[in-house]
């Protein structure tokens, strides 16, 4: 017998999004997002990662996977920086795993042919990059003082040594091949007006995954702080495909 629509209904309200943040990765920029979530009735926990430990994308899959749900389905997504983990788990799916959305990301790193530069990342002035540029870089014209104060604060918790090991780590990433290999449902959310990510990153994207669900929407590369409600829409549209198939 077909559950009835205020079954699916119920259903659909329990569903939960396990979000894996971008560099910073301490979750604490995703409070907009996560309560237009909650308006489509959709759970969100943020796995932040450890604001000492200058961890690569290896040691990063060990303290997620260690970290989801077990008790209940779930939707992994992975921002900018977490793409590559996030692909790397869905290939080698745990057992609750139902879908995966990939946002402003990349299987392959878009700064690859730099990747002999990763040693002068030891000296990169992380803590002294201006905020204006960064806004620019990240924010664009979505930009306003509690995004910047939000985004300088979040980075301002994490150890330099940290934020360097991380942007080393995503200078030579590659899981095209397990991205390849993704038999979940996926969907790849890209912004129009992404000015960290090269255009080529989504049709590489594209390339990887002929047959995913993907969507453009208007806004930065920080898609989910700066246009939380559009980027919950389109999750929670994706997330209802699922339940419905």
């Amino acid at each position: 017998m077909r559950p009835s629509r205020p079954a699916r209904a119920d259903r659909a309200r329990a569903r939960r999004l396990v979000l894996l943040p971008g560099l910073d990765a301490t979750g604490s920029q995703h409070g907009a997002f996560s309560a237009a979530l909650q308006r489509h009735g959709i759970e969100a926990d943020v796995i932040a990662y450890p604001v000492d430990q200058a961890l690569d994308y290896a040691a990063l899959d060990t303290f997620v996977r260690n970290a989801l749900p077990t008790d209940a389905d779930y939707v992994l997504l992975g921002e900018s920086f977490s793409g590559p983990l996030a692909v790397a788990i869905a290939a080698a799916p745990p057992p609750r795993l139902r879908g995966l959305v990939l946002s402003t990301t990349f299987a392959r790193s878009p700064w690859h042919a730099w990747r002999r530069l990763q040693a002068l990342l030891y000296w990169a002035p992380v803590r002294t990059l201006p905020m204006p540029a960064l806004s620019w870089l990240l924010l664009g014209r979505w930009s306003t003082p509690a995004l910047r104060e939000a985004l300088h604060t979040a980075l301002a918790r994490v150890h330099a040594a940290v934020l360097r090991r991380r942007a080393m780590a995503a200078l030579g990433v590659d899981v095209a091949a397990q991205a390849h290999a993704l038999s979940v449902p996926t969907l790849c959310m890209h912004a129009r007006q992404d000015r960290l990510l090269p255009a080529r990153c989504q049709r590489q994207l594209s390339a990887l995954l002929p047959a995913r669900a993907s969507c453009s929407l208007d806004g930065p590369h920080l898609l989910l702080q700066a246009r939380p409600e559009a980027a919950a829409a389109a999750v929670a549209a994706f997330m209802q495909d699922i339940d419905d198939a």
